[in-house]
């Protein structure tokens, strides 16, 4: 297996592999071309997007600045926006659903090292993949931990560390990230009304 097969599939590998160092290095270029563009360019930002990412839906935005490692093991469905300082440390996929909202500052990690001193000094490291599902709103300053599953229709309170899976349906929130309550039919009822007011001009 090359380096790259390794990394992708979360065995130990040598990130300054002369492959990686390449990918990494036209990530870089992408994500500075990206976070210089002005205000007005829009067009210009997506197109930069869905050229740095392994794929996108239709309609994505992200407010820079940005960073990554890599972009191509960045996977994201339709609708999906994060606000400031995101980053995103692909080094395993990142796989994001639809409807996706991102707080500022919310930052995803699949990259880790060993635990034992001699053999990380020794420059191996690997990764675990990370999954988001369809529906969930992360809030600022919330880090997700490599090997994490979040399900959909989730919240994420703000400045959470979420180490561990999170079932679908529900709010959560904390250090380390815990599930709070369900969502339920009385919050679809309390925000449905909430919406009949706006379009009312309440």
């Amino acid at each position: 297996m090359t380096e790259k097969e390794k990394m992708l599939s979360g065995k130990l590998y040598i990130a300054q592999d002369k492959e990686l160092v390449q990918d990494n290095k036209n990530a870089r270029r992408l994500v500075r071309l990206f976070n210089q563009t002005n205000e007005d360019e829009c067009d210009r930002r997506i197109a930069y997007l869905k050229e740095l990412f392994g794929s996108t839906g239709e309609n994505i935005w992200i407010e820079p600045p940005f960073h990554c490692d890599y972009g191509r093991h960045i996977f994201v469905g339709e609708n999906f926006y994060a606000n400031y300082d995101c980053i995103i440390i692909d080094v395993c996929p990142v796989t994001i659903g639809d409807h996706v909202l991102f707080g500022p500052r919310v930052c995803i990690y699949t990259a880790a090292h060993p635990i034992d001193a001699q053999v990380r000094a020794t420059g191996l490291e690997y990764g675990k993949p990370v999954t988001i599902g369809n529906d969930v709103w992360i809030g600022g300053n919330t880090v997700i931990n490599p090997g994490v599953a979040i399900g959909g229709n989730v919240v994420i309170g703000s400045g959470s560390v979420v180490t561990k899976d999170i079932p679908s349906g529900v709010v959560a929130a904390g250090t380390p990230c815990k599930v709070l309550r369900s969502i339920t039919g009385e919050d679809e009822k309390y925000w449905s009304t909430k919406q009949e007011e706006y379009k009312r001009g309440r």
